[in-house]
């Protein structure tokens, strides 16, 4: 194995400052320290390494004080965040955006020791994929919702609650069905097994949940071809406007009479609203039809959602 280049403490000061004081450029920098080109990035990060080069940034305040006052006020919420996000981001960057910010703020919802219910989605999923590892937790972690189609991916629920028990340790609990199955019989035979009937009280008896806010039309059920215009046809005439966790709901906040209804396995709105710690996520205008219509439903004790689908909400 190569042994690693040991480089002057005055080499780096010269290169660091003909780089960041002086503004040269590093091919310059590289022929006034008189070593290659290549070397200069090198260079530059062991300074880092060693202090000698310390960078000072402005603090950047991610959130929107103001409008999460006027949420948690107009809706009756325990907390809220308000995620400022870039000009003209579209729907992925801002969910990513809330994501990073969000992320420490969902964490301290989270209680140290307890049950945490997890639903899927892409907003939840940004959340998640930022938590740090921070103070030990011994969290019993349940998977709220089956998953999604046959092709498990990063933002399932399934795999959700296995990152975090690798981050924090604790034990998670699978519901191993999917999200939507063929009948009404089909699911109550899954609910009637031992390991499910096991999941199913835990559920109930959650100290905090994560869960997404989705549209009828924008939802990863849609995106991924589970549901079919002709399902999204028969939601909207049965008066949904938003889901959480495959459940549909309408502008009340009451769950939809639907064919879904009696097919879907995931944590019930019932029990969810009973949960002290529920925090949802949205990113988006776009879904503050829905984000209302769960506040209204009781279903949400937080939320963390971007400036923009904040406005929305209030602008109502």
């Amino acid at each position: 194995m190569p042994k690693k280049e040991a480089y002057p403490d005055e080499t780096l000061r010269m290169a660091a400052t003909l780089y960041y004081v002086d503004g040269l450029g590093q091919a310059e920098v590289a022929s006034l320290v008189r070593v290659s080109q290549t070397k200069i990035s090198r260079l530059l990060a062991v300074a880092l390494e060693r202090g000698i080069v310390r960078i000072s940034v402005d603090e950047y305040h991610a959130r929107n004080d103001r409008l999460e006052h006027q949420l948690c006020s107009r809706f009756g919420l325990k907390s809220a965040a308000v995620i400022r996000t870039a000009k003209n981001a579209g729907a992925e960057a801002a969910r990513r955006t809330v994501g990073h910010f969000g992320a420490p703020f969902v964490a301290s919802i989270f209680p140290t020791t307890g049950i945490v219910a997890v639903g899927g989605g892409r907003s939840v999923a940004e959340v998640v994929q930022r938590f740090r590892r921070g103070a030990t937790r011994r969290l019993s972690v349940v998977q709220a919702m089956g998953s999604i189609d046959s092709n498990i991916s990063h933002v399932d629920a399934l795999e959700l609650g296995r990152a975090m028990v690798k981050l924090w340790g604790g034990e998670f609990l699978t519901l191993s069905t999917p999200a939507f199955v063929p009948d009404k019989k089909t699911r109550d035979f899954f609910l009637a097994s031992d390991q499910i009937k096991f999941v199913w009280q835990r559920l109930k008896q959650a100290d905090a949940a994560v869960v997404g806010v989705g549209s009828v039309e924008n939802s990863v059920y849609a995106e991924r071809g589970v549901l079919t215009a002709g399902d999204l046809a028969h939601l909207k005439s049965a008066g949904a406007v938003g889901e959480i966790c495959g459940r549909f709901f309408d502008a009340q906040g009451r769950e939809c009479a639907s064919r879904w209804r009696d097919r879907v396995i995931s944590i019930e709105l019932g029990y969810l609203k009973k949960i002290p710690a529920g925090v949802g996520v949205a990113a988006g205008a776009e879904r503050a039809v829905a984000v209302t219509a769960a506040l209204r439903g009781g279903f949400l004790k937080s939320l963390l959602i971007d400036e923009g689908g904040a406005q929305a909400l209030l602008a109502q």
